[in-house]
């Protein structure tokens, strides 16, 4: 029998999440193989991510939306979930093999029996580092990817203003929007982090907003698109400075998921006046994008004109204040978890 180490939830959080609503505990349950005449993957995870989504599974009034990775809220004293890299050390399913490298949602924990290994993702490329697999090429790029693309439709030169610009997300859709030939304006919360949206990403500009009073005076041009990661008012602000037929792409809403009640969006009247579209998604919805995207991100890493920063936390031990920390902005680039 092996021990296996594990992330729970210490009880249901309310407002904003602290070390202490989480415990590592170690599991006295076999996991060190699969269990006679089933089907699965044994899994020895390597990465994990720390992903904003999963705060509103922490909350026990959180309303599940199937086929989402909003799923059912996690109960207290259980394993969390969310997205991971493993690698394969036992597998009775016939389209998985013992060292293969997988990606997808996998516990926080040491090991991890799936018993749906269909909804892994095989690693085909190993020569980038394992990790990236949990930001530009896993679910951050794909969001960024189609956000920025399919939903946004941008032309070359038009404005595009992305919030949280520095995050696993923002940082890809200010590169897409250069590629394409557009003006594009990021936000972000500290020096450090508006310093490298401008320098690595290649941002045209970008402001702390902390410091920022007047957000039309930032955007000077205009918005063309919006790249929403943070929701409440600084959307509500936006909508003031969006031009005719602008298009915002609702990825993410971070300044919400603390509250005890969400703010409200007053200036909705000008989606109208405007003709301006704003439209929510989830990547699961796009899967059948991803392998075209994959190819795409790797030749651009491989050539270097696609950049990524990532910020590592070492051990399940520290996987509680890396959590919390990205809400607190405590962090430069997507947040994982070093499991070995």
């Amino acid at each position: 029998m092996v021990r296996n180490k594990q992330v729970v939830l210490n009880k249901y959080v309310r407002g904003w999440p602290k070390d202490g609503d989480f415990r590592v505990n170690w599991s006295e349950t076999e996991c060190s193989s699969i269990p006679n005449g089933t089907v699965g993957v044994l899994l020895k995870n390597l990465y994990l991510a720390c992903d904003p989504y999963m705060r509103h599974r922490m909350s026990h009034n959180h309303i599940s939306h199937p086929g989402t990775i909003l799923q059912n809220s996690f109960s207290p004293a259980s394993v969390l979930v969310g997205y991971g890299v493993a690698r394969v050390i036992q597998s009775t399913h016939p389209d998985f093999k013992e060292g293969d490298h997988v990606w997808g949602l996998t516990g926080w924990e040491e090991y991890t029996i799936a018993h749906n290994p269909q909804n892994l993702n095989k690693i085909p490329y190993t020569d980038v580092p394992l990790s990236y697999y949990l930001g530009v090429l896993g679910m951050p790029g794909i969001a960024a990817y189609v956000g920025f693309y399919n939903l946004c439709c941008p032309k070359k030169g038009e404005s595009v203003y992305v919030s949280t610009a520095a995050g696993e997300v923002g940082q890809l859709v200010g590169q897409f929007a250069k590629m394409m030939g557009c003006y594009v304006v990021g936000s972000a919360s500290t020096k450090e982090k508006v310093d490298l949206s401008k320098g690595k990403f290649g941002f045209s500009d970008a402001f702390n907003y902390k410091e920022e009073p007047d957000l039309g005076a930032a955007l000077k041009k205009g918005i063309d698109i919006y790249f929403d990661n943070v929701g409440g008012q600084m959307l509500d602000e936006v909508l003031l400075h969006m031009k005719p037929h602008g298009r915002i792409a609702a990825c993410g809403m971070i300044s919400q998921y603390n509250l005890e009640e969400a703010e409200g969006i007053r200036n909705l009247f000008s989606l109208i006046p405007k003709s301006v579209e704003i439209k929510g998604f989830v990547e699961t919805e796009f899967k059948h994008i991803y392998p075209q995207y994959l190819e795409l991100a790797i030749k651009y890493l491989k050539e270097g004109s696609l950049e990524y920063v990532e910020e590592v936390a070492e051990g399940l031990e520290k996987a509680a204040s890396a959590f919390v920390g990205i809400f607190h902005g405590r962090n430069v680039g997507k947040q994982i978890i070093r499991v070995a």
